[in-house]
């Protein structure tokens, strides 16, 4: 309790005016590794020493927050907070599930991602254990300004008084003091999160993109989010607020692919062109929904690479132009390089074993083309496919 106390204190001093004159002034600086210890020695000369190493911490974590909040210089965070913490597009994008609820609990809230955009659409209960966290939170909340009302509960999530409750949204914490913990386990534990279900019907269920669908019931959504080409997490929907089994969502344009039933997608030998579906895709089990949409194909019954003989676009996978297509042997594999004048290579390797850093050295290629060489099987024997990105075909 001690050390909670003496965190909360050190974070109110940052609130205060010498705080903000100290964060002012780091905010104005060029901090890099060369002159960290310099400006730091300066500023211990105005300033208390715990205090300068604190806004010191504190306006590293607002720098690396860029990557995920536009107001990162004016918000607060922890490590743990931080990482955890969903990017404000994301967090945008899943709180108009909750748009027409008058009340909803964020349990786990955090230091207030989610919160900020779930009180722009309805007023919100914030419950954590953590008392740092939820001042943190508070001051996000009004730095964001938000535009519902904010109650602020610390308590156990499993204590909290669900009566006047119209959905939850909950981040249950995937790490222990001492790091990561294995996937699909979490605290509280996913299970328990889905028999809240007893008590109010709408809930979103925040997990890691690694986890296993059979974890939630067949009445669910599982939702997998990519940014881009890059996969950051999953959301599984509690039966009243589901619009599908399986979806995959690319932000920030928010392009979304859902399960469709239709008839079998035939495996057959590479074609003129290969997609290589997002990672949301493949994690949500959409690939034959994709390839039906786009009259494709797939080259192996268990790997994700869907192809055509007619170029493909789509929000949901990069096409690429296959040059040249057989069996994987890796002797011929540099002089085949050579043939199309190939300097740099790209490296995709699924369903096939192989050390690609260790491969990568070895080719010593001296051409001037970019090319993307994919490792995989076709139809259940080792293949490599050499293309070239659909731009860069001329």
């Amino acid at each position: 309790m001690s050390n909670t106390t003496d965190a909360i204190a050190r974070f109110q001093t940052l609130l205060s005016k010498q705080g903000q004159l100290l964060l002012s002034k780091l905010a104005q600086e060029e901090l890099t590794a060369e002159n960290e210890l310099r400006i730091s020695t300066q500023l211990r000369k105005e300033f208390p020493v715990q205090l300068v190493l604190d806004a010191l911490a504190q306006h590293q974590l607002r720098l690396k927050a860029q990557a995920k909040f536009s107001r990162a210089m004016e918000m607060y965070f922890t490590k743990s907070g931080l990482e955890q913490a969903s990017s404000e597009v994301i967090a945008a994008y899943r709180a108009k599930r909750f748009a027409e609820l008058k009340n909803i609990a964020d349990f786990c809230c955090g230091i207030g991602g989610d919160l900020v955009h779930l009180a722009n659409v309805s007023s919100v209960a914030a419950v954590d254990y953590d008392p740092l966290h939820l001042a943190i939170a508070r001051v996000n909340a009004d730095v964001c300004k938000v535009s519902h009302p904010v109650t602020y509960n610390e308590s156990d999530v499993r204590a909290f008084d669900l009566s006047n409750t119209d959905g939850i949204f909950i981040d249950p914490a995937r790490r222990t003091t001492e790091g990561r913990m294995r996937t699909g386990d979490s605290e509280p534990p996913i299970e328990w999160c889905i028999e809240l279900l007893d008590s109010v019907t709408r809930i979103g269920i925040k997990a890691a993109p690694g986890i296993d669908h059979e974890m939630f019931p067949d009445a669910w959504e599982l939702e997998f989010i990519a940014i881009g080409k890059d996969l950051k997490e999953a959301v599984a929907w509690s039966p009243a607020l589901s619009k599908s089994k399986r979806r995959a969502t690319i932000l920030p344009f928010g392009h979304t692919l859902t399960e469709k039933p239709g008839p079998p997608v035939d495996v057959k030998m590479p074609g003129e062109f290969l997609l290589d579906p997002n990672p949301s895709v493949t994690r949500a089990g959409l690939v034959e929904e994709l390839a039906r949409e786009l009259n494709a194909w797939k080259i192996d019954e268990k790997i994700g690479f869907l192809s055509s003989d007619k170029e493909m676009h789509s929000p949901f996978g990069r096409t690429l132009k296959v040059l040249d297509s057989g069996p994987w042997n890796q002797k011929q594999l540099p002089s085949r390089l050579k043939q199309y004048d190939i300097r740099v290579v790209d490296i995709r390797r699924r369903g096939l074993a192989g050390d690609v850093d260790q491969f990568q050295k070895s080719l010593k290629l001296t051409g001037s083309r970019k090319a993307t060489l994919v490792m995989t099987r076709v139809q259940e024997k080792p293949w490599a496919l050499i293309c070239v990105d659909v731009e860069t075909t001329s």
